[in-house]
C-alpha cells in the first residue's frame, strides 16, 4: 500500500484526493461562517450584501434582544432538559435490551429479534402514535419529547452486533468469579464498550436536539418548546414574535434575529462531540459487519 502512493498515479490521487475532501469541508463550513456573520450584523447591512463572511459594523443587538425574551432561555432549558434526558434513557434502554438479545441461549431471542426488525420497516403511523400519546396523558409533557422514540430500532440492532462480537470467554471467567449476569454486564461489558457507547450517545443526543416535529405534534404551550421548534416556527410563521407582542420585536433587524437563533440552536450541540471524539472514530462501524 505505501508503495502504491509512492507511484506518479497514486501521487495523482492523493493530490485530487486532499482537494476534493478540502471543496467539500469548504463547502460544508462556509454557510455556517456567513450565519454565524449575519448573527453579527446590522439590517442595513444584511438587505445590502447578499453574502459575506465578515460584518462591516459588527453588533450584539440580535444576541441581546433574543437573551432578554423568556422565549429562547425557555426553549434551550427545553432542548437541554429533553436532550439530556433523552439521551440518558434511550442508551439505558438501547443498552439493556441489547445486551440480552446478543446472547444466543436466552429463551425467545429469536421473536423478541422479529419484532425489532418489524419496527424498523413498519410503524403504527403519526395518527395512533398521537392517539397513544394523547391517551397516556402526555401530551403538553417533556415525556412526549422522549418517550415515543425512546429507542431506535437500527442502534439497537448494531450495539447488539458488538457485544455479540465482545469474547464469550469474558462472561464465563466472570460467572467462574461469582459474578451474576447483571454483574457481568456492569463491570465487564459496559468497560468493553465505550467505543459504541459515545457513538450512539452522540447519535442520540443529535436527534433529540435537532428534533422539532415530536414537539410541534404533542406541546401546544409555546413556554414548553425546544429551541428547534422555536426556530421553525420564527423561520416559516411571518411576522412571528419570539417574545412577548411588543412594539420592540419590529425594531430590530428581523433577519439577524434568525440568524443568531440559529446559532444559539446549533452551537451547544457543536460542543458535545470533542468529548466523544476519542471513542467516535473507532466506534462508528464496530457491531456493523457481523449480523
Amino acid at each position: 500500500m505505501h508503495k502504491m502512493h509512492n507511484t506518479p498515479l497514486g501521487r495523482v490521487f492523493d493530490v485530487f484526493n486532499v482537494i476534493l475532501l478540502g471543496l467539500i469541508g469548504v463547502a460544508t463550513v462556509v454557510p455556517f461562517l456567513h450565519i454565524i456573520a449575519g448573527s453579527f450584523a446590522t439590517d442595513a447591512e444584511l438587505s445590502r450584501r447578499s453574502f459575506f463572511l465578515f460584518p462591516e459594523e459588527p453588533t450584539l443587538g440580535a444576541f441581546r434582544y433574543i437573551f432578554s425574551t423568556d422565549a429562547v432561555v425557555n426553549s434551550l432549558f427545553t432542548s437541554v432538559f429533553v436532550t439530556t434526558v433523552g439521551t440518558a434513557v434511550s442508551m439505558i434502554l438501547t443498552l439493556t435490551m441489547a445486551y440480552p438479545l446478543s446472547r444466543k441461549n436466552m429463551v425467545g431471542r429469536n421473536v423478541v429479534m422479529n419484532l425489532v426488525l418489524f419496527s424498523m420497516l413498519f410503524s403504527g403511523g403519526m395518527i395512533p402514535t398521537f392517539i397513544l400519546v394523547r391517551s397516556l396523558g402526555l401530551m403538553d409533557s417533556y415525556w412526549a419529547l422522549i418517550l415515543p422514540m425512546a429507542i431506535n430500532p437500527f442502534n439497537l440492532i448494531i450495539v447488539k452486533n458488538f457485544f455479540q462480537q465482545l469474547p464469550v470467554e469474558l462472561e464465563e471467567a466472570s460467572k467462574i468469579d461469582g459474578c451474576s449476569e447483571i454483574g457481568t454486564f456492569w463491570r465487564i461489558m459496559l468497560p468493553l464498550s465505550m467505543p459504541v457507547i459515545a457513538t450512539f450517545t452522540l447519535f442520540y443526543s443529535v436527534f433529540y436536539w435537532n428534533d422539532f416535529f415530536q414537539a410541534l405534534l404533542y406541546i401546544n404551550d409555546n413556554t414548553k418548546w425546544p429551541i428547534q421548534l422555536l426556530l421553525q416556527q420564527l423561520v416559516t410563521v411571518p411576522d412571528m414574535n419570539i417574545g412577548e407582542l411588543d412594539e420592540s420585536f419590529y425594531e430590530q433587524p428581523r433577519e439577524s434575529i434568525k440568524l443568531a437563533v440559529i446559532v444559539v440552536a446549533t452551537v451547544p450541540i457543536l460542543f458535545l462531540y470533542p468529548f466523544l471524539q476519542k471513542h467516535f472514530a473507532k466506534g462508528v462501524l464496530i457491531g456493523s459487519v457481523k449480523g
